[in-house]
């Protein structure tokens, strides 16, 4: 690709949401703020020009400024040039370890923690198995698809953060959780047949937990209030919640009251329209009698 595309591409970068830094995120400012730093300085150290560094790597002179003064979460492509262009032995490469922990809001990233923390939990996913229920295999399948690829490192670590989630499932005192999943998300043999033969029979036991609803949307449901995408609603021990939604709000984790509101009455909407979890079950049992 040419400097001239390569700029155009990273301008549309640019106003990509989720890579600008959260200035009300201080661990989040320090991180970028320190990597930044970092890159000026070698630049700096072998005497490149900002313009000069910009062509090299195939960026535009903007994006470079905004990443060295820590106005913008370089992702991990740019990294790996960088480490390339400026002759770091790895040591930029290497930063990625704590870039890509706050490359998304505090916010979100706290939203995993609150998991644990909650006394309920409603999760409607609409385009595959939820990580909360996920098996390693389906887990590494799914991320191992990811475009551009992750490392091997990067998926197995990937993996078992997100199986280590799962312990809420069974935690003491048991929290009630409850999910609804897309029915074409259950017949997309994502790893193959023996891979997906699993995840369906982990989907029906973890169904039969006592403290677990899964219910399932019908395909031959022409609409549904989950349309726009992802809905997860926490709540608390001590009355308070927090909700997220791909179709509302941004998709930014929320606790305005308004807000919840919305995202508990199109929630409850999408299980009443769903599948009973009785039907579920049969359905997901139906499913494996298929092959």
């Amino acid at each position: 690709m040419s400097v001239d595309g390569d700029a155009v591409r990273l301008r549309t970068e640019a106003d990509e949401p989720g890579w600008e830094v959260d200035p009300n995120d201080e661990w989040g400012v320090a991180v970028i703020a320190t990597v930044g730093r970092q890159l000026k300085l070698r630049r700096e150290a072998i005497g490149m020009r900002v313009a000069e560094f910009a062509a090299v790597m195939g960026y535009g002179d903007d994006l470079v400024y905004k990443v060295e003064s820590g106005k913008r979460i370089p992702r991990q492509e740019y990294l790996d040039r960088a480490d390339e262009v400026l002759g770091a032995g790895g040591l930029i490469s290497a930063t990625w370890e704590d870039v890509k922990k706050v490359r998304y809001p505090k916010k979100v990233r706290d939203l995993a923690q609150m998991e644990a923390k909650a006394v309920e939990i409603g999760v409607y996913e609409c385009n595959g198995i939820h990580g909360l229920l996920q098996t390693r295999e389906h887990a590494r399948a799914v991320i191992g698809a990811a475009q551009p690829p992750y490392s091997p490192d990067d998926v197995e670590r990937m993996v078992a953060a997100r199986l280590a989630r799962q312990s809420v499932l069974e935690r003491s005192p048991a929290p009630a959780i409850s999910f609804v999943l897309e029915e074409g998300a259950l017949r997309r043999p994502i790893g193959g047949t023996m891979v997906w033969r699993q995840q369906l029979e982990r989907l029906s036991e973890v169904g039969r937990f006592h403290n677990v609803v899964l219910q399932v949307m019908p395909m031959d449901c022409e609409a549904h209030s989950g349309m726009d995408g992802r809905i997860e609603l926490l709540k608390f021990a001590d009355g308070t919640a927090v909700g997220r939604s791909d179709g509302a709000f941004n998709g930014r984790p929320t606790n305005d009251p308004k807000h919840l509101r919305i995202l508990e009455l199109r929630y409850g909407t999408l299980r009443a329209q769903a599948l009973s979890p009785r039907e579920s079950l049969a359905f997901i049992e139906q499913l494996l009698g298929e092959r």
